[in-house]
């Protein structure tokens, strides 16, 4: 296998999950009964251009299907980002009834409809059938397709540039960040900006977050990753911002290579920073295997022990980095016996790979576990809030990323 952005041969393993199931293919009872396809979970790292990316097996079609059960609504603390991100970009860029927003991956509508309710004209590129019916159903237009260059090229012969092109958690999750890259660069203004917001590599590394690592996400991205494939494709990174979401994120902005704005002061403070964490050290990379392992062994061994000792475990969050977890430390419901979620599309359905029932938040009130593992421990302080009556009698929460935590 060659390097996704640079074909450079890929000799350099980052990081090795064994095989896992999709992390968002949650399973219907029927499901059960018959096979799952699983596909290698294995990360290379480049060592010309440090493009950390999954090894090639499954195809993106295979994992955002029409029934995708993720719907970004679900989470209050991602709906207030969205909010707080409309607010600041529409006065930094002072977007108005003339402009035209694109928001690549968006979802059921969380964010666009900040746009639509400022009267911006907005259009939504979302693939997946079960959360662009949600968005149209708030009012925010959406085309069903997978975003590249071929949809950037129709876009331009209808007459429609856009002045601001939105990417919040996607650029990981394309196959091909080339060509989609590309098609950013052709469906933006001349003066027009991106952003991009997805997980930083560095924070992966430094926090052990190896179960942010599934198959929907082909890429893991440094900023000195993201520079060097916008500049094949004539863009520039002009800023950043570091930002606290699914616990370290970078918020890239770019705009054309020709583009008369100066670059920030942060874009080398953060090159400079990444550099210093050993993100050009190979070694670096090659001692996060120990890491993710102990983690996982942690973890394992709390809950074989709590099992001993005749305590019930239940989860919180069936989230994908969740599915991550679970499948690599082998656990079945034997350990953690549900999971509950906020997500009535979730609800009645099974974890891939540990198939541990998926049941409602009231679950937990009436069969009263000793723990609860919380598996999005990036929203870890929204789950305790709604849930603190789990104190009641006697509970208490986990979590097992960074390392494992009880209180």
């Amino acid at each position: 296998m060659n390097c996704r952005h640079c074909s450079a041969p890929l000799e350099h393993v980052f990081l090795d999950l064994g095989f896992a199931p999709p992390s968002n293919a949650y399973l219907s009872a029927a499901d059960l009964q018959a096979p799952e396809k699983y596909f290698p979970l294995k990360l290379f790292v480049c060592g010309k251009c440090w493009l950390v990316q999954t090894e090639d097996y499954s195809r993106s079609d295979e994992l955002f299907t029409k029934d995708y059960a993720y719907f970004s609504s679900v989470s209050t603390t991602w709906l207030a980002h969205a909010r707080s991100y409309v607010e600041m970009i529409t006065a930094r860029l002072g977007l108005g009834s003339d402009s035209f927003v694109i928001e690549v991956a968006s979802n059921d509508g969380y964010l666009l409809k900040n746009f639509v309710a400022n009267g911006v004209p907005c259009l939504g590129v979302e693939p997946t059938d079960s959360t662009a019916a949600a968005a149209e159903a708030a009012g925010v237009p959406v085309a069903r397709e997978f975003f590249g260059q071929d949809f950037a090229e129709k876009l331009v012969k209808s007459g429609k540039q856009a002045d601001l092109i939105i990417g919040n958690n996607v650029y990981a999750h394309v196959p091909d960040i080339n060509d989609f890259t590309a098609g950013m660069k052709t469906a933006l203004k001349p003066g027009g900006t991106i952003t991009l917001e997805f997980p930083h590599l560095m924070s992966l590394m430094r926090l052990n977050q190896f179960d942010t690592v599934y198959h929907e996400h082909y890429s893991y991205l440094s900023l000195q990753s993201v520079k060097a494939v916008f500049a094949k494709a004539g863009l520039r990174v002009c800023d950043v911002e570091q930002i606290p979401t699914h616990g370290g994120s970078l918020r890239v902005y770019g705009c054309h290579a020709g583009d008369a704005r100066a670059d920030g002061v942060a874009v080398a403070r953060v090159l400079a920073e990444e550099i210093s964490s050993g993100l050009q050290d190979l070694a670096v990379y090659q001692r996060f295997q120990r890491e993710a392992d102990k983690v996982k062994n942690n973890l394992l061994a709390f809950l074989v022990e709590a099992n001993k000792a005749g305590k019930t475990v239940a989860a919180y969050g069936a989230a994908a980095k969740g599915n991550t977890l679970m499948n690599y430390a082998g656990v079945k419901p034997d350990l953690v016996s549900f999971v509950c979620d906020a997500a009535a599309s979730k609800q009645g359905k099974f974890m891939p790979g540990s198939h541990i029932p998926i049941l409602a938040p009231k679950e937990l009130r009436e069969r009263r576990p000793d723990y609860v593992v919380i598996l999005p421990w990036n929203i870890a302080d929204e789950v305790v809030k709604s849930n603190e009556f789990v104190r009641e009698w006697g509970g208490q929460f986990v979590v097992a990323v960074p390392a494992l935590r009880i209180f």
